[in-house]
């Protein structure tokens, strides 16, 4: 493959963006397609991207003291059918083990699609008084939905995640302890991630089944639809009644403990190349790109060359995530097409005239520019450009949620804005079920959230007409 058309292989984003995203996470090597119809093999770097993202967010959900634990990957049909309302809302995604060898099963087993009901269990026999609360434990783990359309990160039958599970004494610190984590989300979204959210809470229709509320984030991809990148789950003593989770308070009394859940799930790399990604592939933020830093020799064959770039990584090595390509079957033109389409941050050019006056080409995925710079100073210059690369996507994402950002005052204006447009639109909302019905069936858009900070856009929902109680974000949605 030559040079030229490395990168003419990706198809265009604005000519097919599904079919971009498609390319771009196969010829980056983040995954694979599994035999399985619906499953994903991440592979070793898009795994690298995951464990980046796991090992920020575990220091955060340690940092305010929650514990790891691992809770089995089968549950008992009956198990499950303790709380109605939550199995109804997973039902028809459920995938079930009837046989153990040759002998069917006396019950079946059901996959975890979420590990509300298991977890419920065994905390039902851990808490007996107000002593052993707040229980603060998350889990890192797979869980399995059959969904109907697949597409790897976004929607597959088989996803990694993280689901956080706590108990507590009172309705207010479960409800702190909600928002908390959802907070640690959002920061982390737009810290890490580089991807600007939409924080507030879930619509009753669009809650998580058996939650009394549903914390969420919403982010704005490129083609202008919206990605639920996080939620957080205040679950009241739904579960804890239905499985018999009663602790004695200071006082002698017996009380169902009050809930929690939350959680973030691979997903969200989706979102990261959905966000950041252009016509060259990827682009990742510094702060979880599994390697800031790519150096490439020039003239690698040439006396002194290879033996500097050895030097250099070395050198950078002691701060930075660094990969050296000293490939010989490879061109440099080859070199520098292969790590702009993995998304690398910075790249460091270097050859036997760059030797010879101390200096290196540094190239900046971000913005593509190049500057030739000192060696006596590229360890302090790298540094200081990714923390510019880190906030100069944000900002470049930040800027797209704003221009894809529409107002409707009317459904003959919600509508024509779904019909030319696509992004978020605000509007002001009755809170009737039926108007999330009827723009759902007349534009396949859904309310994504309640947003904490509503704006006062007008006095009547723009659908019926009635008077408004909420300004909402609505959008089509991944």
């Amino acid at each position: 493959m030559d040079d030229k058309n490395f990168v003419k292989e990706l198809t265009k984003m604005d000519d097919n963006f599904t079919d971009w995203y498609t390319d771009v996470i196969l010829k980056s090597e983040l995954v694979d397609y599994a035999p399985v119809k619906g499953f994903m093999v991440i592979r070793p770097y898009g795994y690298a991207l995951w464990e980046n993202i796991q090992k920020v967010l575990d220091e955060k959900f340690k940092e305010t003291g929650h514990k790891n634990a691992y809770f089995p990957l089968l549950i008992p049909e009956s198990m499950l059918n303790k709380e109605k309302e939550h199995v109804a809302g997973f039902a028809p995604e459920v995938a079930w083990v009837t046989h153990g060898g040759d002998n069917k099963l006396q019950e079946r087993l059901c996959i975890r699609p979420t590990s509300e009901t298991i977890i419920c269990t065994m905390y039902s026999k851990w808490i007996k008084s107000h002593r052993d609360l707040p229980l603060l434990i998350n889990q890192w783990a797979n869980v399995v939905r059959w969904e109907k359309t697949t597409r790897p990160f976004l929607r597959t039958t088989e996803f990694l995640w993280q689901e956080g599970h706590t108990l507590h004494s009172t309705a207010n610190e479960a409800i702190e302890e909600t928002l908390r984590m959802h907070k640690i989300y959002a920061d982390f979204c737009e810290e890490y991630l580089a991807i600007p959210v939409i924080k507030g809470i879930k619509s009753e229709k669009e809650r998580f089944a058996g939650a009394v509320s549903t914390y969420t984030i919403e982010a704005l991809m490129h083609d202008g639809k919206a990605l639920q990148s996080g939620t957080s789950h205040y679950l009241g003593t739904h579960f804890s009644k239905a499985f018999d989770i009663k602790f004695q308070n200071k006082v002698g009394k017996e009380e169902h403990a009050y809930q929690t859940s939350w959680g973030m799930s691979t997903r969200v790399i989706g979102g990261i190349i959905m966000t950041h990604g252009d016509d060259r592939g990827l682009k990742l933020p510094p702060n979880i790109a599994p390697i800031q830093v790519v150096i490439v020799p020039i003239a690698g064959q040439k006396p002194g060359v290879l033996n500097k770039v050895a030097e250099l990584k070395k050198e950078l090595s002691s701060k930075f995530r660094v990969e050296l390509d000293d490939r010989e079957e490879y061109s440099p033109g080859y070199k520098f097409n292969h790590w702009e389409l993995r998304g690398v941050p910075v790249r460091v050019e270097i050859g036997p005239r760059d030797i010879e006056n101390n200096n290196c080409i540094i190239f900046r995925r971000d913005t593509l520019q190049k500057e030739t710079i000192s060696l006596d100073t590229l360890q302090e210059h790298i540094e200081k450009l990714l923390v510019d690369i880190q906030q100069n996507m944000f900002e470049m994402a930040k800027e797209n949620t704003e221009n894809y950002t529409f107002e409707a005052r009317s459904l003959e204006e919600y509508i024509n804005i779904f019909e030319t447009k696509q992004g978020f639109v605000k509007m002001m909302w009755c809170g009737d079920v039926a108007c999330e019905d009827k723009i759902k069936d007349l534009t396949a858009s859904t309310i994504r959230c309640i947003p904490f900070e509503e704006e006062q856009l007008d006095t009547k929902c723009a659908i019926c007409g009635k008077d408004s109680k909420h300004m909402v974000y609505t959008a089509r949605q991944y």
